[in-house]
């Protein structure tokens, strides 16, 4: 069972990582609005921000230049990697 649970905490992880870099991909404006990466993208919006916006409401974006550098992303991917190393 635990080995299970650590499994679907790899898995989210892996979810994760690719809604960071799919949203950086469609910040960046070179992408059609059309284009099969935002379907993507709302999909794996709707896994990841339930988990992501608790933790942006703790700790809110730092401000960077004139850029909001969100955190959140950062902070749950180091929780969940601390739970895998120390429990599973």
């Amino acid at each position: 069972m635990l080995s299970l649970i650590g499994d679907l905490l790899t898995l989210y992880l892996l979810v994760l990582l690719a809604y960071s870099i799919l949203s950086w991909l469609t910040y960046s404006g070179r992408l059609d609005y059309d284009s099969p990466v935002f379907k993507v993208q709302k999909i794996l919006a709707a896994v990841c921000e339930p988990v992501l916006r608790p933790v942006r409401k703790i700790i809110p974006p730092v401000r960077v230049g004139g850029v909001g550098l969100d955190l959140s992303v950062l902070v749950v991917f180091l929780v969940i990697e601390v739970l895998i190393s120390t429990v599973f």
